[in-house]
Formats: structure tokens, C-alpha cells, sequence
């Protein structure tokens, strides 16, 4: 949510925090706005609308000559998107741009009121920006003011900030919001994550909570709160430039979905050990399990229906309970967390505000943590006990899809290894089944290859008022992440329910006009859900089914179907999602939507 660039250096600073901003639209945004230094002043421009609709409105020719910078992607959490509440604010004096929430706010604007000072927007951020104005003409030095910015907030922010008689100096600061400063050749650089840089530097430093970082041209140091400098470590980026384009994909979502198969194999085999997965030198021996009484997956939106596979595999194999909660429950009911129990966290950014939240309240518990990440060197990464990073790449469509098939498949993949070390199954049992699991990287791609078959299932549904998904099982679980992707970026109404949860009152809403696709690909259990598909059938909707390619269905039970390969049922959810991940991007591409960026939406969820 939201995203900061800085610049220093040689280039036109217009150019770098335009192209900054550009790589940061897939975190979400609702408006945006720039500050430069031009003959001895700092001058904000800044828009609701688009990176383009400022492009468009403001001649950034006069600032030719301006070097330095700030720029900031606003999504709105206080006051409407505007002209106005866009950052940065400011004055005179100082400008800044703000990622987080500032929880009082209110109080500080009333102070700030109180002594003087006027406010034209209603943002939290103006606050803060007033604030270190103020401070500023009492310290008349930069690091004083931010000093004294840092005892009076509450909340979570990363600022970046410019004063007017340092014209060649940026400051940065974080508090649980995340921030990074770019290492360039003469330049350095400031971001919210390193996908705005990659065309300029892939070297980083990470900033601790309340660090802050005074960075020039030539020099970057680092204080902490008692303005002692601080060593760190500089990180050099995996990823380049080329990976944050479509290359020659029409979106980031169908070039994601493309990317699946490489995204499993380089989660997967490096895990390899001869025919079993081994994780002992990821921090988790190979009786770690053995003492684990619980699993409390924790997790937001599409992580969280990975976890709900994982607590499947863990259940099935490895025969350990397992609860799944939604972070932002699960920090506020005060779980049951005892000694023997292992949280773990799924995130693919590492930085979502509630998930993080939920891992410190276990880490204050004395519990066990673990996470699944995407992003090394994020939040969660840094402060869980054992880290296992996922390797689906950069992924920078708004709707998750490698992530999560990749988060399903190294929690299978850490659930067999569980199993081996407890016994639960036999060792021949795992080697089978960490084969089958290994086996589904041929069937991926064929999957894919179905896109056309798919797209003209879409352009049946894709004038529908609502939609269903059903399913038992594993179906269930991708029916419920199906649904999430559908309306995500096709703006349908649609719904996940367990197909046997229908008669339960949830079938009054199927008509006529309201589709229901249906996941039937459990062999134990799929006599049942064709029976509730009969049900739906009887009133009238029409039904897609999705199932295997060997199972008999009689051509009464459904309008559309989809056959495919006879896999064994545990992972079948690695292909059948292939199919409603493509079913959703085919529905919004027809309905005209912004498939990369819907509406309203952020990537990385960094505030509560």
C-alpha cells in the first residue's frame, strides 16, 4: 500500500521518481505527488488520478536541473483521494511523504492548530508534516526535529524528507513500515520496496525500526535513536530490471500464471535431498515436528487459503492439528498459545501489517515461530524464528497467483518431511507421495495450455450478476481462493460454499441467472458433490464443472465442463486452481478491467 521513492545524485530526479512511482503502481494507489529542489526552494506537484494524469498536467521541464527529490503513491486511508490529501505535504520549509498510519493524529493536529499553524487536508500525514516544521524552526537542525517527530507519533510510518536549507541531503526513517536506501554510483536512492530500482542499482540496505538515514550523493549513514551511527549490511538484489516487465505478455497476471511451473521447481528442488525433502538446514531439524502439539497458520486473503491446503497436508500426513486464522481475528481474540505450538505466518510481501502483528504477539508469547515468505530481508523474514522462503520471483499483479501455488506446495512439501520424522507414515508411504508431489510440475504447464478452452468458458459467465464456486475437501479450499481471484479483478460477486453447506440456506440465492462452477475432483468424495450439483441444476443455474478426466458424469448434471488429468486427490488443487486462476483473468480481460491494478486494492497490505 502506498509507495515512496528519493533520489540524489546526477540524473533528473523528474525521470527517476517518475520511473520509481511507475514500478511501485502494482502496491495500490489512489493519487500521487513529487517535491524537488529548484532554485532554492522545495516545489510539490501532485494529483488524484494516475502517475499519467500528472505526467500530463505539469511541465516537468522546469525541472531539469533538480537532482533531488521525493515521491510518494497514495493509498487512501485518511481523507478521499484528492489534489489535496496526495502527498507530499509540508511547508516552506520541509516537505515528507509518509507510508503507515499515524494513530494520533488527531491530537497532534490539534496542538499544531493551537499554535498557529493552518491544515487544508485531511490526512495523517499533514500532521506529522506541521509537526516537523515546527520542530524544525525550534532546532534548526534536521536530526533534532526528527528526533523530536519520533517521541511525539504513535503508529506505523516510513517518512521520507527534504529540508529546504539542506538542499543536498535526504532523510529517511522507519517504524514498522517498510523503507530501503538504494546504493547507486554516485547517487543513492530511497524506496518502499527495490522493484522502483532496479533499473538503476540492485545494492541495498535495509533500515531497522527507528533508524535513521541521512543520505547524500556520494554517502548514506545511518543513526540510531541516540544518534550513535550505525553499520549495515549492504544486500545485493536476485532480481533484475527484465523480471519487473510483461515481456511481451499483455499483463503481469497472465505472465505470472506463465511462470508457475519454473516458480514450483525452484521452491521444490532445492529442498531435494535423493528422493525425500530435507529442511534441517533451513533451522528445522528433522524431529522438530516431533514436539509440536499445534500449528496455528496465520495468515491474509490468498496466503490464508494456502494455509488452509497446508492444514489438509499437515492433518492428513503428518497428523498435527492444525487451526488456520485470518491475522487481523487472530491478534485480537486472545489465542490459546501454549508452549508446544508453532505459529506460522504466510505472507508473500513479508511486510502485511496484521501478519506481522500476529507474529510479535506469539514472539511475546514465548511460541515458536515460523514463515513463509517471498521477499528476503522483509518484516517477517527478519524477526520469525526459521524463515522458508518461497522462489516464486517478483510478482507484481495485484491478484496473487504464483505465490500462492507455491505456498501450497512447499507447505505439502514441509507436511511429508513432518510425517517422515513422527512416523505417521511409512518411509515408502513419503517417497511416493514427495514423488506425486514432484510429478505435478508435468501437468502445469498443459494446464496453462488449456487458456483458450478456458477463455471461451469465461465468455459464457462473464455477464453474470453473481457466481458460485463449490467444492469438498480440497476442492473447497480452491474453490474459496477462486472466488477471491474472481472478484478481485473482474469486480463479479462471487462466492465459495462446501457443496454439502448448500441445503443449508445458501441455495435460495441460486436461480437462473446465478452460475455455479464446481470442483469435483476427489474421488471419496465426488458421488456426494455431484449430488449437490444435481441440486443446483434442478434450480436452473448453469453449471460448469471442473473434474477429472476419468470420472463418469452424465451430460444432464451440467452445461460446460472441464476434464483434467486423473491425478491422486491431495494434489489436484496444483492443477484445477491453473484453470480458475485463468477463468478469472479471462473474465475481467472480457469485462474490460484493469487486470493488474483493480480497483481499491493493494499488493502489500502495510497497514491495519
Amino acid at each position: 500500500m502506498c509507495g515512496i521513492v528519493g533520489y540524489i545524485g546526477h540524473r533528473q530526479a523528474t525521470d527517476v521518481l517518475i520511473n520509481g512511482l511507475s514500478k511501485l503502481e502494482y502496491r495500490g494507489y489512489d493519487s500521487v505527488g513529487i517535491s524537488l529542489f529548484r532554485e532554492n526552494q522545495i516545489l510539490t506537484e501532485k494529483t488524484k488520478g494516475r502517475i499519467a494524469d500528472m505526467v500530463s498536467k505539469v511541465n516537468f521541464d522546469v525541472y531539469a536541473s533538480s537532482h533531488v527529490g521525493i515521491g510518494h503513491t497514495r493509498w487512501a486511508t485518511h481523507g478521499e483521494p484528492s489534489d489535496i490529501n496526495s502527498h507530499p505535504h509540508g511547508s516552506a520549509r520541509v516537505s515528507l511523504v509518509h507510508n503507515g498510519i499515524i494513530e494520533n493524529y488527531a491530537a497532534i493536529k490539534e496542538r499544531m492548530i493551537r499554535k498557529g499553524y493552518t491544515f487544508e487536508s485531511e490526512t495523517d500525514t499533514e500532521a506529522v508534516a506541521k509537526l516537523l516544521d515546527y520542530y524544525y524552526v525550534q532546532k534548526e537542525d534536521p536530526i533534532a526535529a526528527i528526533l523530536k517527530v519520533l517521541e511525539k507519533i504513535r503508529g506505523s510510518y516510513a517518512l521520507g524528507m527534504m529540508f529546504v536549507d539542506h538542499p543536498n541531503t535526504l532523510y529517511a526513517i522507519r517504524h514498522d513500515s517498510p523503507l530501503l536506501i538504494g546504493l547507486g554510483e554516485e547517487e543513492n536512492f530511497i524506496a518502499s520496496d527495490m522493484t522502483a530500482l532496479l533499473k538503476y542499482t540492485k545494492r541495498y540496505m535495509l533500515l531497522e525500526h527507528d533508524e535513521i538515514a541521512i543520505i547524500t550523493q556520494h554517502d548514506v549513514v545511518v543513526l540510531n535513536k541516540e544518534k550513535e551511527v550505525v553499520s549495515k549490511t549492504i544486500n545485493v538484489a536476485d532480481w533484475d530490471e527484465q523480471t519487473a516487465e510483461k515481456e511481451g505478455f499483455p499483463h503481469f497476471m497472465l505472465k505470472e500464471i506463465h511462470e508457475q511451473p519454473k516458480a514450483f521447481l525452484k521452491t521444490l528442488n532445492p529442498r531435494l535431498k535423493g528422493d525425500l525433502f530435507d529442511f534441517s538446514e533451513e533451522k528445522i531439524p528433522h524431529h522438530f515436528f516431533n514436539d509440536i502439539n499445534k500449528i496455528h497458520v496465520v495468515a491474509c486473503g490468498t496466503a490464508m487459503h494456502a494455509g488452509m491446503l497446508g492444514k489438509y497436508y499437515f492433518e492428513k500426513f503428518a497428523r498435527i492439528s492444525v487451526d488456520v486464522d485470518v491475522a487481523s481475528e487472530f491478534r485480537y481474540r486472545d489465542p490459546l498459545l501454549h508452549k508446544n505450538d508453532l505459529v506460522l505466518i504466510i505472507s508473500q510481501s513479508g511486510e502485511t501489517a496484521d501478519s506481522l502483528a500476529a507474529l510479535r504477539l506469539a514472539k511475546s508469547n514465548g511460541i515458536k515461530t515460523m514463515a513463509i515468505v517471498n521477499v528476503v530481508g522483509s518484516s517477517i523474514a527478519r524477526e520469525a524464528d526459521i524463515v522458508l522462503m518461497t522462489h516464486a520471483g517478483l510478482e507484481i499483479a495485484v491478484a496473487s497467483t504464483k505465490a500462492y501455488f507455491v505456498q501450497s506446495a512447499l507447505l505439502a512439501a514441509l507436511s511429508l518431511y513432518a510425517s517422515q520424522y513422527r512416523e505417521t507414515l511409512s518411509l515408502d508411504d513419503v517417497k511416493r507421495h514427495v514423488q506425486t508431489l514432484l510429478d505435478v510440475a508435468h501437468h502445469i504447464q498443459p494446464m496453462i495450455d488449456k487458456k483458450d478452452e478456458v477463455q471461451h468458458h469465461a465468455s459464457l459467465f462473464m455477464n453474470a450478476r453473481s457466481l458460485f464456486f463449490i467444492g469438498r475437501g480440497v476442492d473447497y479450499h480452491v474453490a474459496l481462493e477462486s472466488s477471491l481471484k474472481l472478484k478481485e479483478i473482474s469486480y463479479v460477486h462471487s462466492e465459495a460454499y462446501p457443496a454439502g453447506e448448500l441445503k443449508h440456506g445458501t441455495i435460495s440465492l441460486i436461480t437462473d441467472d446465478v452460475p455455479v462452477i464446481a470442483i469435483a475432483t476427489s474421488d471419496n468424495i465426488v458421488e456426494k458433490t455431484i449430488s449437490n450439483i444435481k441440486e443446483v441444476k434442478a434450480r436452473k443455474a448453469k453449471v460448469l464443472v471442473i473434474k477429472k478426466e476419468n470420472t463418469p458424469l452424465s451430460s444432464d448434471v451440467y452445461d460446460e465442463v472441464l476434464n483434467l488429468p486423473s491425478l491422486e486427490d491431495w494434489v489436484m488443487p496444483f492443477v484445477s486452481i491453473i484453470i480458475t486462476q485463468l477463468f478469472a483473468y479471462y473474465t475481467a480481460v472480457l469485462r474490460g478491467c484493469d487486470v493488474d491494478k483493480p480497483r481499491n486494492l493493494a499488493k502489500s497490505v502495510t497497514v491495519e
